[in-house]
């Protein structure tokens, strides 16, 4: 139960993005690091996990970037918005809009960022937002009243430039250039922003997105090799660099960058009234360690959406706890706004469910199902409890996560009437959703004549 101090006040909320982290990578969920490292990969968040509770079923509302922040800013399925949300915002979008349309979040959607500041808190995020273009789109028009960072879904960590070769690292909605390597510059502005709330009497959200470990593999020592890929005119995208030692570091050094913002909580007094999560937009690229699972990002298979979930709140989290709760990202945006004490917006409601009652007691699990679909490969999904059903190249498989999280033992022929009810089940779903669009992701025709955003 929530002690005196923590309901007396309205929690702090950070809220920690990783880029293309696998499962596994992490020290307090088996990580193998130390074989490479000489010790744990994630020092500081093996703590958090410590003094707070880890999901063991945590997932990903997709296997890639873009779908799953639109369901993290919303807090319902990304396949909602208009035309749908299905799959990463390219940097080709960022043309002139007369060639194209144009692909975003509608700044008139609701968010937990617009939810939360209009009702007293202040809002930033800092690092990467990958849901559209300004000037049509961007943190400041849903819901954040501060943002540095990037627009794009990957940048060079030195010249910060994303794979189109456009430079891309802003303060609000003003390009800015910075000397440094991105995950420090990330770092050391969430601890700025910290720092300067404890001057203000309100609560705060703080979104920290990094884009670490995410492609090109360079670590705070490696600005030669961002040298060497732009000097031989190189797709950041390349394959030519990386390695597990390299891909690890990358992810310690952005744990050291998360160590310094819970020593700044710490410095201003906001720790204990603070919840922090740590996940992962979706499942680990081809240096991560998704084990005992198989599939990598871009995949319904278990390592393309299981991911790391942790919660650290001492004011109301007991210390140590693990819970078999499945959770999906969106259900953070659920959970945030009943600790605020603020409702949904009703015409809005939200996907994802609350999961406060489990960070009061991690066995208090509640049943639920899941539902994932991805137009490569054609890819359809389903959780229920310990069954899932996935539709892959065609191919019908169901599997008993229970005893088999690799997905080896498909249990399809032995029992045809659960995978009859489930895909009916699916079916069923899908129906009140938009189609799987022709574009990749939310779409709005523009024309020079328009005035004003179209209603979504």
């Amino acid at each position: 139960m929530p002690s005196a101090d923590s309901s007396s006040q309205r929690p702090n909320f950070v809220f920690i993005l990783a880029d293309d982290l696998g499962y596994a990578d992490l020290g307090c969920y088996g990580g193998r690091g130390h074989r490479t490292l000489g010790g744990s990969c994630s020092p500081v968040i093996d703590m958090m996990a410590a003094e707070g509770l880890r999901f063991t079923q945590g997932y990903a509302n997709s296997p890639v970037c873009s779908p799953t922040r639109f369901a993290l800013a919303t807090g319902r399925y990304q396949y909602r918005l208009r035309g749908g949300a299905d799959e990463p915002i390219s940097s080709r979008t960022r043309i002139d809009p007369l060639l194209g349309p144009l692909l975003g979040l509608p700044p008139e959607h609701p968010t937990l960022a617009s939810l939360l500041r209009d009702a007293g808190y202040r809002t930033a995020l800092v690092g990467k937002w990958h849901l559209g273009y300004a000037p049509y789109f961007g943190p400041l028009k849903s819901g954040y009243e501060e943002f540095f960072g990037a627009m794009s879904g990957g940048l060079d960590y030195f010249n910060h430039c994303d794979p189109s070769g456009a430079h891309d690292l802003w303060e609000g909605e003003q390009e800015v250039f910075r000397i440094g390597y991105l995950t420090d510059l990330i770092s050391e502005r969430a601890v700025d922003y910290v720092r300067r709330q404890a001057r203000s009497d309100k609560p705060f959200l703080l979104s920290v997105h990094y884009t670490a470990p995410h492609w090109p593999w360079e670590t705070r020592t490696d600005e030669e090799e961002s040298r060497i890929v732009r000097d031989r005119n190189e797709h950041i995208v390349h394959t030519a660099g990386g390695s597990v030692q390299n891909y690890l570091t990358m992810v310690r050094q952005m744990d050291e960058g998360i160590g310094r913002i819970l020593e700044a909580l710490k410095g201003t007094g906001a720790d204990r009234n603070t919840m922090i999560v740590f996940t992962s937009d979706n499942g680990g690229e081809r240096f991560s360690d998704v084990w005992p699972l198989v599939g990598r990002k871009m995949d319904l298979l278990e390592g393309g959406i299981r991911v790391p979930d942790v919660v650290r709140w001492p004011a109301r989290i007991a210390a140590g706890g693990v819970t078999s709760q499945q959770a999906i990202t969106m259900d953070w945006v659920a959970t945030m706004l009943e600790a605020a004490g603020v409702e949904e917006h009703p015409d809005y409601p939200l996907d994802g469910a609350s999961l406060l009652e489990v960070l009061d007691d991690p066995t208090a699990t509640f049943d639920r199902e899941l539902f994932w679909r991805m137009k490569y490969r054609g890819q359809k999904a389903m959780r229920a409890g310990q069954w899932k059903y996935l539709l892959l190249d065609g191919d019908e498989f169901l599997f008993d996560l229970s005893r088999d999280e690799r997905e080896r033992a498909n249990r399809a022929r032995r029992e045809p009437q659960r995978v009859e009810a489930m895909r009916a089940r699916y079916a069923e779903w899908e129906a009140t959703v938009p189609a799987v669009p022709d574009q990749a992701a939310f779409t709005i025709p523009y024309r020079k004549s328009d005035q004003a955003m179209p209603s979504g």
